[in-house]
């Protein structure tokens, strides 16, 4: 379902700065042992929409990539960072990322799955890139900041995005921008389908 709602096409970041930042208000798990992981992992089920984002920790030499360090994955209320550097991709996690009945709606989503079926074999189904479903809108731009201003009418920061995703402990910074990354690609789809 399409709503009939005009956006912008795109925004120029003289027009972006002018915008409000807002963030996830919501409850945040940080998911770093299968204790944690077995306590919480169950209460993403029932939802038939979750925001998705990964983390990787940056490489700043050409031609290295690190392997993803972090999958973020959100309701309105609840934002699950799985640490998957420290418990890999459990089997209901990799279920719940072949489920085609759960929408994970993400940005440039591409490499993260891939990257993702080298951690662990799965099917990778029901995944929306935003960067490709705004086109039905008429939103060009496709980067989840302008996105974010585009359809929710706010910013959000990128401050925390080249930081070590592999620490040893996540500051509670890198956790708010982690889960506010996967929520807004929750709201974004939810604003636009509904």
């Amino acid at each position: 379902m399409i709503n009939n709602k005009k956006y912008l096409s795109t925004l120029d970041s003289t027009d972006l700065a002018g915008y409000r930042v807002s963030s996830f208000r919501g409850e945040i798990v940080l998911v770093e042992d299968m204790e944690t992981y077995e306590k919480h992992f169950p209460r993403l089920s029932g939802h038939s929409v979750l925001g998705f984002d990964t983390e990787t920790k940056p490489s700043f030499r050409k031609g290295r990539k690190n392997k993803v360090s972090l999958i973020q994955l959100a309701s309105k209320d609840l934002a699950c960072l799985f640490r998957i550097n420290r418990i890999g991709i459990p089997e209901e996690l990799a279920g719940l990322l072949s489920d085609p009945s759960v929408i994970k709606a993400g940005v440039a989503i591409h490499d993260d799955i891939r990257f993702l079926t080298r951690v662990k074999k799965f099917n990778p189904s029901g995944f929306v890139d935003l960067q490709k479903f705004v086109k039905d809108y008429g939103i060009v731009s496709s980067g989840l900041k302008k996105l974010s201003a585009i359809v929710l009418g706010f910013r959000i920061s990128k401050n925390q995005q080249t930081t070590d995703w592999e620490a040893d402990t996540l500051t509670e910074a890198q956790q708010l921008y982690a889960a506010t990354d996967a929520w807004v690609c929750y709201e974004i789809y939810k604003k636009l389908t509904g």
